[in-house]
């Protein structure tokens, strides 16, 4: 934990503005408490446009422009639930009920994708996610693209649910993203468990 507190206090600190910001890195752990986690949704790394991250993996602020990937996830789940409610693309509400939006890697410099990737916050979030998989509630894990599913290793608790497919973004959305379903598998892993389901 002492080395990813150095790299945040060193990423925030640079020249370059360093997304989100500093005061929304870790509003995926804050809004969702391990212990109360019933999905994790895995994504890399923020959008890197400033006004767009907001520290939880594919979300973003009311009132900005939904990502295309986000309009992805959207158009499956109306597919999967029958849900055709217009949407912001702020995601606290699945947040607050449970739902982990992990990003693997907490900050990016602005405009510059992966650009503080393979430094020093993969092992803080591989731990978040052993941690999380380890506990005795049940948990679904969503891994879309191949990033997120080389995690799978990391998740080996008595009580999980793995739900694989293409990452939603549109280069990949048609390779088994839509028609995947994971909305109401999650929902039917944890009802069967004796959990709520997400009102997504």
């Amino acid at each position: 934990m002492g080395g990813s507190c150095a790299l945040f206090k060193y990423c925030v600190s640079r020249p370059t503005i360093s997304i989100p910001p500093k005061e929304q890195v870790f509003s995926a752990l804050l809004q969702t408490p391990l212990a109360q986690t019933k999905v994790v949704i895995l994504g890399q790394d923020p959008y890197p446009n400033v006004g767009q991250a907001m520290g939880l993996s594919f979300s973003v602020p009311k009132n900005t422009p939904i990502p295309k990937s986000l309009v992805n996830i959207y158009r499956e789940l109306s597919d999967d639930l029958g849900d055709e409610s217009v949407r912001q693309g702020d995601l606290s509400a699945w947040a607050q009920q449970g739902v982990l939006l992990l990003n693997t890697v907490l900050t990016v410099p602005a405009h510059i994708r992966n650009g503080h990737a393979n430094l020093i916050w993969e092992p803080l979030t591989d731990a978040i996610i052993e941690l999380v998989a380890q506990q005795s509630q049940p948990v679904a894990f969503f891994l879309w693209g191949r990033p997120a599913q080389a995690k799978e290793r990391l998740i080996t608790g008595p009580n999980n649910l793995v739900l694989k497919a293409a990452h939603p973004s549109p280069l990949a959305a048609y390779r088994g993203f839509f028609g995947s379903r994971p909305f109401s598998k999650a929902n039917a892993f944890l009802e069967r468990h004796g959990e709520a389901g997400i009102q997504w």
